[in-house]
């Protein structure tokens, strides 16, 4: 036989109830959602208020107000482009000095292996003539 399964609210809560730990969540966060619920109503009464209390200055005043924004946001534009581009040019030259220090000491290990090859080589050299010197000196 099929269990019939509860309508409505109960649906959602388990068959004991809600843990003390879940009354405790919602007994927190009620007060604090309902708070910001108000807030933002006064928020945007406020606003509406202050936009039908500034609009006709707005309109007396926009030959001025409207090159003024325009001004203060190409003024704003323009200094977060150049701090844009000072950071650019800032963090292209710390990868170039990067990579010229990655660069130089890889060559310097390439001189030193270099260095020590011609030292072998000239040790070897040196073996070689000593040895044929010698053979030389035996012969006659």
């Amino acid at each position: 036989m099929a269990e019939r399964r509860p309508e409505g609210l109960k649906g959602f809560l388990s068959e004991k109830g809600p843990s003390k730990s879940q009354v405790l969540a919602v007994v927190a966060v009620f007060p604090i959602g309902g708070l910001l619920l108000i807030l933002s109503g006064v928020t945007l009464t406020a606003s509406v208020i202050g936009l039908a209390v500034a609009t006709p200055l707005f309109i007396l005043f926009s030959p001025v107000l409207v090159p003024a924004a325009i001004a203060i946001g190409l003024a704003v534009t323009g200094f977060l482009t150049s701090g844009a581009f000072g950071v650019t040019g800032l963090s292209s030259l710390s990868c170039f000095v990067e990579d010229a220090r990655r660069l130089a000491s890889k060559a310097s290990e390439q001189l030193e292996q270099a260095r020590q090859r011609m030292t072998e080589a000239g040790g070897q050299l040196g073996k070689q003539t000593k040895e044929a010197t010698q053979g030389t000196q035996g012969r006659t």
